[in-house]
């Protein structure tokens, strides 16, 4: 689930004269927070940015991502039924349990064939099982990974969500998926919550007039996978023989399940929950606008071949899986 973008200091270096900059990105990042802004087009913005002129704040980047990922994840719990994410998270379960074991497995084998340092390897293999910026975040101080490890794991997951969130409207769209359909694979194959949330939100959009089921199975089913960083960060401190109690609970999974019951059980809520809901929407797209600005030249560079191979064979083994298991099996 998220969410965590690239580290402070990666990036290009801020210059003399920082103020054109800072009034093109204050400009965009306006435009960003209307309407008229799609995630898809928002991160494109982003990545425009960081490949041309660079982040003029990349020092408040990383911070400024990840609280507004989780206020902005919250804000979207009052406009979903607690009952009905219950029986989304239960369709999701037998497949968030497979596909995570199977993923850190594949991962560690993938890792020694192809001789990539061990705690690079496992951060790749774990951001891509459970939910990519968040899982590395949480993981990384529990097995004491280095800076550069942490970085390249980083740079791998955001470069594939951003294809993701591109591509797998698009594909969806073509298999003729159903919302729910479109919902539970994004969550499973889509690394990072911010990156779920714009796809599910763009494929929704496919079909006007109807309920909004794919963005609401895909993040509460994606928010339910991502407390297994829990149990990951416990077997991972076992795994590699540590003895670190410092592992992130991700608090702000509890809020959003307060916010769906509040929604549920309470009728004004009800009649005023759509704006908070829209506000939140908005949000998340103003968070893929950091993630991309985030990307830089450097960010691309530090990554390396094998460990980007790694990254993309655990990738496109996870989304094929899951796509024939919602597509015969869901």
């Amino acid at each position: 689930m998220q969410n965590a973008p690239a580290k402070p200091g990666i990036g290009p270096e801020p210059k003399k004269n920082d103020t054109p900059r800072q009034v093109v990105f204050i400009l965009v990042l306006i435009l960003c927070c209307t309407p008229f802004i799609t995630p898809p087009i928002a991160l494109f913005l982003g990545l425009v940015i960081a490949l041309t002129l660079g982040h003029p704040f990349l020092h408040l980047n990383r911070k400024a991502t990840n609280w507004l990922l989780k206020i902005s994840v919250v804000g979207l719990g009052f406009g979903m039924n607690i009952n009905t994410a219950l029986q989304a998270g239960r369709q999701g379960f037998l497949f968030t349990v497979i596909s995570i074991t199977g993923t850190l497995v594949l991962g560690i084998l993938l890792g020694k064939a192809f001789k990539i340092e061990q705690k690079t390897s496992y951060l790749v293999s774990s951001g891509t099982a459970i939910c990519g910026g968040s899982a590395i975040a949480a993981v990384a101080p529990v097995i004491g990974a280095e800076e550069k490890s942490i970085s390249v794991a980083l740079g791998i997951v955001f470069i594939l969500n951003s294809i993701a969130l591109f591509v797998f409207p698009l594909l969806g769209q073509w298999l003729h998926l159903t919302q729910e359909q479109f919902g539970l694979w994004s969550a499973i194959a889509i690394h990072d919550t911010s990156s779920v949330v714009g796809a599910a939100s763009k494929y929704d959009s496919y079909f006007p007039g109807t309920v909004q089921k794919a963005l609401q199975i895909a993040t509460t089913v994606k928010l339910a996978r991502a407390l297994w960083i829990i149990p990951v960060a416990l077997f991972s401190a076992f795994f590699f023989k540590t003895k670190s109690k410092k592992i992130n609970i991700p608090w702000f999974i509890g809020c959003f399940i307060i916010a769906m019951i509040i929604y549920t059980y309470i009728p004004l809520v009800q009649n005023y929950g759509h704006y908070v809901v829209t506000i939140a929407r908005q949000g998340l797209t103003v968070t893929l606008f950091l993630i991309g600005c985030g990307l830089s030249k450097k960010v691309m560079q530090s990554v390396g071949a094998k460990p980007f191979i790694q990254g993309v064979i655990l990738w496109l083994v996870i989304s094929i899986t899951a796509l024939y298991a919602v597509m015969h099996l869901a």
